[in-house]
């Protein structure tokens, strides 16, 4: 067995979305916009707990059950945001009780044409080999079709 482990990732994942920077902005600080995309993957996982307090300082929490019983829960804190064009924040991930990986996380959205440049970059710590590099950056690609997907849907009036 070996002993503590790092590995260090940066991620960076852009994308130009047919959406105005409110739009996109409000995909990630309303909570009910942002609970129709920012979810486990669909049929394997279960919420059990959403906490979302969208100011600086504030936290956002969301603890989910797999198919296989494992928890994973998120746990992130908003360091710095300027509405429409950056958000800052920290997040921890847990599987069960072990944290598997710290975060810093930046958004920056950008007008391009009468769409929206978004900008994610993440700086991880990766724990103990209980997440790798790959997996992290498929998980978080998803939640990012998740939340293209969702700003093409019309909300039901």
């Amino acid at each position: 067995m070996s002993g503590p482990s790092v590995q260090h990732l940066t991620l960076t994942i852009e994308r130009t979305l047919i959406a105005a920077p409110s739009q996109v902005f409000m995909a990630w600080s309303n909570p009910s916009v942002k609970r129709r995309w920012f979810v486990g993957p669909r049929g394997q996982w279960k919420e059990r707990v959403r906490e979302f307090d969208f100011r600086v300082g504030g936290r956002e929490r969301l603890v989910g059950v797999f198919l296989d019983g494992k928890t994973s829960t998120y746990d992130a804190r908003f360091i710095d945001i300027i509405p429409e064009q950056r958000i800052i924040y920290t997040y921890e991930m847990y599987s069960d009780k072990q944290r598997v990986s710290i975060s810093l996380a930046t958004l920056e959205f950008e007008v391009r044409g009468s769409g929206t440049h978004l900008m994610y970059r993440e700086q991880a710590l990766l724990l103990d080999s209980a997440d790798d590099a790959g997996k992290r950056e498929k998980r978080t690609s998803v939640l990012f079709d998740q939340m293209e997907a969702s700003l093409r849907v019309k909300p039901a009036t």
